[in-house]
């Protein structure tokens, strides 16, 4: 799964640690989730769409693969 986290954090001027407390998980999480290595629960997908001002589907591209 690739994401626009990166992107949508540079936008907002946030490093991944301020993303990450705000989002409530550690910066770690934010790094997997860049690097598309780490599925995010829904829960987690919601909080980082909402800290970004979009929306999951908008956040996350799912390969039809």
């Amino acid at each position: 799964m690739k994401t626009r986290i990166k992107e949508l954090r540079a936008r907002h001027n946030l490093t991944q640690d301020e993303l990450a407390k705000k989002a409530g998980v550690r910066r770690e999480t934010i790094v997997f989730l860049e690097k598309g290595r780490y599925n995010p629960s829904l829960k987690l997908a919601h909080n980082i769409a909402n800290v970004l001002k979009t929306r999951i589907d908008e956040l996350f591209i799912f390969d039809d693969e």
